[in-house]
């Protein structure tokens, strides 16, 4: 019986990677194909950012002024403003964590119940009938219990990198929306970097720069796809062993 089961589940394994492994052997002894340039705001599963906005306030101009009332800057730039244009992210990401912890509990007790004197010899004597009954020790109980722990947390991570990122959508208050993707092929192996998130104009510089930690709602991710990622991964089977073996 345990063997059906685990051909069932081999098999099932087999029928929902068969597409994804189809197109890999469709593609043996070819590099791996990059994506074409296309509008992120059309891609499956994209949705307008949608967040709380103060009141927008109508702009105003003083007679005989070149000022515009509630204008932040005077003399127009060429940092990105609108959707549609361009700007550089510089992502700088330096994270480290070391945690150490360690817990140790112990506990003990005892308890014991007697009677000495007269009238725990006169209870001895009563109950000698039922056994070799001592009433100076009637009762004892004793009880412990121990525990230890231990954990420990190691990490250390960098990435330096720059991609350019295009303004997808301005909020209310002028903020904007921006999303940047970057693909390099080197020989068969893919690399992937996604920045996206929501920036202050103030905050780009004045070449048209930002830096990634100025990025609300930031995601940034680095990865790959091709031989190597292939080799480093487990095998299919091997994943999804280890998603259904309890042990």
């Amino acid at each position: 019986m345990k063997t059906i089961h685990l051909i069932s589940i081999c098999l099932m394994a087999s029928a929902l990677s068969a597409c994804g492994a189809g197109e890999r052997l469709k593609n043996i002894g070819k590099a791996p194909a990059l994506s074409a340039i296309d509008n992120p705001t059309s891609q499956k599963g994209y949705r307008p950012v949608q967040m709380p906005m103060p009141t927008v306030e109508a702009a105003a101009y003083s007679p005989n002024s070149l000022w515009q009332t509630g204008s932040r800057k005077f003399f127009k730039d060429q940092r990105a403003n609108k959707v549609g244009d361009i700007l550089t992210v510089q992502v700088s990401i330096t994270d480290s964590a070391k945690i150490d912890n360690s817990t140790s509990r112990s506990r003990s007790g005892s308890d014991s119940v007697g009677m000495n004197g007269s009238v725990g010899n006169a209870l001895t004597s009563a109950l000698a009938g039922l056994g070799k009954i001592d009433a100076s020790s009637l009762a004892d109980a004793s009880s412990s219990s121990s525990s230890t722990g231990t954990g420990a947390i190691d990490r250390s991570e960098t990435i330096t990198t720059s991609v350019a990122a295009v303004v997808l959508q301005v909020l209310p208050n002028g903020n904007l929306v921006i999303e940047g993707r970057q693909e390099i092929r080197v020989n068969f192996e893919v690399r992937e970097i996604l920045v996206a998130g929501i920036v202050r104009p103030e905050d780009i510089a004045s070449n048209n720069t930002i830096e990634s930690e100025k990025i609300a709602e930031a995601r940034i991710a680095y990865g790959g796809r091709g031989q190597l990622s292939d080799v480093q991964q487990a095998r299919y089977g091997q994943q999804v062993m280890d998603i259904i073996l309890p042990f």
